[in-house]
């Protein structure tokens, strides 16, 4: 029934096989918790006019979280993953875990009074965090970029302040999981790849977050770059990687080597958007960079569609047509015979979609749903 379509119990008979008794009974428990609601206006086949019902997407709230390296965005939505009130700040996530998370709190909290909401209407929250997440415990696990934050138990604190379950998750997944339901569920299988500060990415497989044993899948930003590039030292220890060439935070030091006033991935956006040439000439280099850790696996995971986000995506044209000529070049003909490898449709918006969406992924389970119902 959240398809949107309005349907009468008649419909809902023909669909699932149960017996009318059966369906009358769901149906009256799923009324009483507001899961479903009367749609507007009886639906009429010739006969008596039947009552249809729908989805109500406003039954319960969601608290969502994108945190970036250096930002935060914080949203309520509804059960469709509407955003009904957002803020945004430019708070570090170097500035720890109390800091970044208080403003967290206080940031829901306000949007709720804003909305004219409280929080016994709240049935999740999901926050996305740059840095690798143990999926069964939610907590930071080694993040580079995060200090103070490993082993954090970041569902813990917010859900003791907020009385409401949490879900943490990596910023890619989140992203992969919110372009996908947002423009892509007509695609089984997905790349999502952030290109910021960092460099990351997150598999959709068969409609579904590919997580990994233990949730580090899709790190591309470790994977040794060119033979050109082995000498660059990034943040992990390790040389070579691909996120200490074509990340944005790699691109802002090489500019600013040139003499240019860069410091982060915006700024280098900034200067492609303004024809710099030493920029634009940088950034097709990033990526074809780029390019060649996703020929790899394409031709490994044979994707529908790749999706670039994050801040370099804003670089346009100069960067997919970099992405693009090494992926083409240098994967399997079959691989890329229907491949489409674009934009994220989202934008900035997209770590907000996700993170709600796996709140409601959550709370919209068969089993969850049966849970509430008793």
């Amino acid at each position: 029934m959240r398809d949107g379509h309005a349907r009468t119990r008649s419909d809902l008979v023909k669909l699932t096989g149960l017996a009318r008794s059966t369906v009358t009974l769901r149906l009256e428990a799923l009324l009483d918790r507001r899961w479903i609601v009367p749609a507007e206006g009886p639906v009429s086949s010739g006969g008596r006019p039947a009552t249809a019902f729908t989805f109500n997407t406003g039954a319960r709230l969601v608290l969502a979280a994108d945190l970036g390296v250096m930002h935060a965005r914080a949203a309520v939505t509804d059960l469709g993953a509407r955003v009904l009130a957002e803020r945004r700040a430019g708070i570090a996530i170097a500035e720890g875990p109390e800091k970044v998370l208080d403003w967290l709190i206080e940031a829901f909290t306000g949007l709720l009074a804003e909305t004219g909401h409280t929080l016994a209407e709240v049935c999740g929250v999901g926050v996305g965090l740059p840095g690798p997440v143990s999926h069964g415990t939610g907590r930071p696990v080694s993040p580079p970029i995060m200090p103070g934050w490993d082993g954090f138990d970041v569902p813990g604190r917010l859900g003791a302040r907020l009385g409401a379950p949490v879900l943490v998750d990596n910023d890619v997944n989140i992203m992969a999981v919110g372009e996908h339901w947002s423009t892509g569920r007509g695609t089984a299988h997905m790349i999502f790849v952030k290109l910021g500060t960092g460099i990351g990415s997150g598999l959709i497989t068969e409609h579904r977050l590919h997580r990994g044993a233990q949730g580090a899948a899709g790190d591309i930003g470790h994977i040794r770059a060119s033979a050109e590039a082995a000498d660059a030292l990034c943040r992990c220890g390790n040389t070579g990687c691909l996120e200490a060439v074509a990340g944005g935070g790699a691109l802002a030091a090489r500019l600013r080597a040139e003499g240019l006033d860069a410091d982060t991935a915006w700024d280098v956006v900034r200067l492609v958007r303004a024809g710099d040439r030493t920029a634009v000439t940088l950034v097709r280099q990033a990526g074809r960079e780029i390019g060649q850790v996703l020929a790899s696996l394409v031709n490994f995971f044979n994707p529908g569609v790749i999706v670039i986000g994050g801040e370099l995506a804003d670089a346009g044209e100069h960067l997919l047509a970099g992405v693009r000529e090494s992926v083409y070049s240098r994967s399997l003909p079959l691989a890329t015979a229907h491949l489409n490898i674009r934009v994220s449709e989202l934008g900035e918006q997209v770590g907000i979609i996700g993170a709600a969406v796996l709140v409601i992924e959550e709370t919209l389970s068969p089993d969850a749903v049966d849970r509430s119902l008793t």
